[in-house]
């Protein structure tokens, strides 16, 4: 018994009945069942955190449609072992076995030749490409591969479900159902795992095995001094990873340089891609600066560049400039906040009509029936301002972009306020 796989290996499910999650995808009706059930199965990509069952979901496409299954992880594999893979997929293809399925974990972390490498395959039909990626495939993945997928998006396992997995291991586990174990507190185990389940079944086992014994009563208290001297510092391929990034991020945005540098530190020591860090950073510098400093997006543009030209171990220096400037940076998320009312906003009313004045008029008809009529051109006025309504009738007067309280957005609400007097109530 003492070689068996870890917890998280051993309740892997092996069918969609006993996978956790992902009921917008696998559920009763849901999309990917009815795909998977017809048998008509598109390339696709799974877009999601670590731990959410990206993996172990494409086991059970390929064992539930009897179909060869090739696994390939991006972190170890080149250009040869994609062509060695794809020529024995080419043999099986017209074969009474069915069509290959290729996946390939951390498909973001392929380079641009190696996507193309599988590009070929899938349009020729050679496989059924299913990629795992922790990251926004539309940055990661390029556009023809892309195009030629669908993507589908795993979330995070809520209370309920990581409570469930739990209980079940506990229950059905080889090793732990020989055991009485009682869960009298779960917060920690949860919040350790991050809704990650994987992260959450070695968190158990750690605990478990920390604690000792046949009879086991798990607490907050004993499942963290068990688990936190025991995972991982870093993890770049899951675990701590978006703990990790969450603690940096959130320090920047706290305005705390020196944690946003020894989480920098942490993430440098662990391996990151600097790319990864710096795509982060100019996220960021919108989202959580915008317009109380526009210099920082064009900083952590700047550092962009400069880590994709210089990379390790010289990129550090970069990005600890560019961090410890963002973190004593002035704050505002007024930017974040406008564009989020605003796609609420065309949620909840839909395609509202362009005002004829400010439609464009390339044809005679289009003048006839009045499209640009009336319409003031700026530039023609004093201080290049025309008062004239640029919204849908329907939301005319909508305030969506409220600066925030710092010394540049307060200029920028005075302009504001100058040129629409009481329009927007600036």
């Amino acid at each position: 018994m003492q070689n068996l796989p870890p917890l998280a290996e051993r309740m892997r499910p092996h069918n969609l009945d006993e996978y956790v999650g992902q009921k917008h995808l696998v559920g009763p009706d849901a999309v990917l069942r009815k795909a998977i059930q017809s048998g008509q199965l598109p390339s696709m990509i799974f877009w999601g955190p670590p731990g959410v069952g990206k993996t172990t979901l494409a086991f059970i496409i390929s064992q539930t449609l009897d179909r060869p299954f090739f696994n390939l992880s991006a972190i170890n594999s080149g250009v040869k072992d994609i062509r060695e893979v794809i020529d024995k997929a080419a043999l099986l293809k017209d074969s009474l076995l069915g069509l290959p399925i290729l996946f390939i974990d951390e498909i973001h972390r392929f380079s641009k030749s190696q996507q193309d490498s599988l590009l070929g395959a899938v349009e020729r039909g050679l496989v059924t490409l299913i990629g795992a990626t922790t990251e926004n495939p539309s940055f990661e993945v390029i556009s023809a591969l892309l195009s030629r997928c669908q993507v589908y998006i795993l979330k995070s396992l809520d209370e309920d479900e990581l409570s469930g997995l739990l209980h079940t291991a506990i229950r059905e586990d080889v090793l732990l159902k020989e055991k009485k174990i009682t869960i009298k507190d779960h917060e920690a185990l949860i919040r350790l795992s991050g809704g990650d389940a994987r992260k959450l079944l070695n968190v158990l086992e750690i605990a478990v095995n920390g604690i000792g014994g046949k009879t086991i009563v798990l607490t907050n208290e004993n499942v963290l001094e068990h688990a936190q001297q025991n995972l991982a510092l870093y993890d770049k391929a899951g675990e701590q990873h978006y703990d990790i990034i969450s603690a940096f991020i959130k320090s920047i945005r706290g305005s705390d340089p020196n944690a946003a540098v020894y989480w920098l530190a942490r993430m440098i020591e662990g391996g990151e891609d600097p790319l990864f860090i710096a795509r982060r950073l100019l996220i960021l510098a919108s989202e959580d600066i915008g317009n109380a400093n526009p210099n920082a997006l064009l900083l952590a543009n700047n550092c962009f560049q400069a880590v994709n030209v210089i990379g390790y171990p010289e990129a550090r220096i970069i990005l600890a400039q560019a961090v410890t400037y963002l973190a004593s940076s002035v704050k505002s998320n007024a930017s974040y906040e406008a564009i989020n009312h605003a796609q609420q906003l065309v949620k909840q009313t839909g395609n509202l009509p362009v005002p004829l004045h400010i439609r464009n008029a390339p044809t005679k008809l289009m003048k006839n029936i009045g499209y640009g009529k009336d319409y003031k051109y700026s530039h023609g006025y004093e201080g290049n301002f025309a008062a004239q309504e640029y919204l849908p009738e329907l939301i005319s007067g909508t305030k969506l972009y409220d600066p925030g309280k710092n010394p540049a957005e307060d200029k920028l609400r005075e302009k504001l306020r100058q040129n629409w007097k009481d329009k927007y109530n600036y």
